[in-house]
């Protein structure tokens, strides 16, 4: 099937975009937390002071998942772009793997129940480690 030249970015777009949205829910809980509970900018200044004085980490911890398995991600995707080996397969693991980190996120920051996230982010790991497969099998066809 044919995928147009500039189709797989398109789920990356889409993974910034949750990025994008999760760093506003930090935003937003966490000022509310400083107004709240009068925590001075300075006394959370380093993250084991934030760890301390913060009682919702939900967002924050969840942003910083948000640059762990995702760089995997994105340089997959820009590797897939940039020597035309996306396919339907290619992007559909792509879009699979953005559904499965929105639903990541949505656990983590919402009712947070572990076992739930785990199985959201276990899946989603299986889904970018064949994604990185299929690009090696792509690539490997190219040569």
């Amino acid at each position: 099937m044919y995928v147009g030249p500039h189709a797989i970015l398109w789920p990356a777009f889409a993974l910034a975009a949750l990025t994008f949205v999760v760093w506003l829910r930090l935003y937003v809980v966490r000022i509310g937390e400083m107004r709240r509970l009068h925590i001075h900018p300075q006394s959370v200044a380093m993250s084991a002071q934030a760890g301390q004085r913060f009682v919702d980490t939900r967002a924050s911890d969840n942003l910083r998942n948000l640059f762990e398995l995702p760089v995997l991600f994105y340089a997959a995707l820009a590797i897939a772009q940039a020597t035309a080996a996306a396919s339907g397969l290619l992007l559909a693991l792509a879009w699979l793997f953005v559904a499965l980190r929105i639903a990541h996120s949505a656990i983590h920051c919402s009712y947070n129940r572990v076992m739930h996230r785990f199985l959201a982010y276990c899946a989603g790991a299986l889904v970018l480690w064949t994604l990185w497969g299929v690009l090696a099998v792509s690539l490997a066809r190219q040569a």
